[in-house]
């Protein structure tokens, strides 16, 4: 399974030495909690026209769905193609585009019937999706950001992320909030706000109470991934896999 259940030293050596990294770190309140599908290894995450779009992983039962809010309710969802591991979505243009794990293919899904149209191809790993107005920007575990053309897919640039003057890894689930990357670090309870000019930590936001409280039986897996915004209603939202909940938060000044 990905992202095996114990880090290898190796692993755990390179994610962030929060400890001696001086970057300020922001707390949070949580203004509302919403329903979660406790089953759903959550890997991409976005809210649009009144509704959240999230992608789960894994290789049994990862797929897309699109959820009611309030009730968690799926009103729509569709299978990634069997023996793919799903990853981040977004929309893109006249596509829902999905990443996927190792196998260097995005899958194209009709906007509006999810019906598969076309696949894309990248080198590397796929983790995870964002956009601003005019790009995609991809995560694939390493500190580089990819920045992608939205109609042709192909890389255009790239933002290194570093804290302190160190590379960031394991940089996971994206959202574009306000003119800045905000940023899931795999396999810790912190998001960090990027800025996409120089790439740059701004700050940490510390979600250690809601991790500890959604690591319900000690389940490994169960990480904090997944930040969606609503731009018209500038609400925050964040959620993990395999969390029961889905929670509203503002961010502390």
């Amino acid at each position: 399974m990905r992202r095996a259940l114990i880090l290898s030293l190796a692993a755990l050596a390179a994610l962030p030495a929060f400890a001696k990294d001086s970057t300020p770190v922001r707390g949070y309140t949580v203004v509302h909690r919403y329903p979660h599908d406790p089953k759903a290894f959550t890997e991409g995450l976005f809210y649009e026209g009144g509704y959240l779009y999230e992608s789960t992983g894994e290789y049994e039962g990862a797929g897309v769905r699109k959820v009611e809010l309030e009730t968690g309710k799926v009103v729509q969802q569709r299978d990634v193609p069997q023996g793919y591991f799903g990853e981040g979505i977004i929309f893109a243009g006249p596509y829902l585009l999905q990443l996927t794990w190792q196998q260097g293919v995005g899958f194209l899904y009709d906007r509006t019937s999810w019906e598969l149209k076309g696949t894309v191809r990248y080198s590397g790993e796929g983790w995870a999706l964002t956009r601003d107005a005019t790009h995609l920007y991809m995560s694939d575990g390493t500190p580089v950001i990819r920045v992608l053309d939205p109609d042709t897919f192909s890389q255009t640039g790239s933002i290194t992320v570093t804290a302190d003057g160190v590379p960031v890894q394991q940089v996971n689930e994206l959202e574009w909030v306000k003119g800045v990357i905000y940023a899931n670090v795999w396999q810790t309870s912190r998001i960090a706000r990027i800025d996409p000019k120089t790439g740059h930590v701004i700050d940490w936001i510390d979600l250690a109470p809601l991790v500890k409280q959604q690591h319900v039986g000690n389940d490994p897996d169960a990480v904090l991934n997944g930040i969606a915004y609503d731009a018209k209603t500038d609400r925050l939202f964040i959620t993990g896999k395999r969390w029961s909940s889905l929670y509203e938060i503002k961010i502390k000044p």
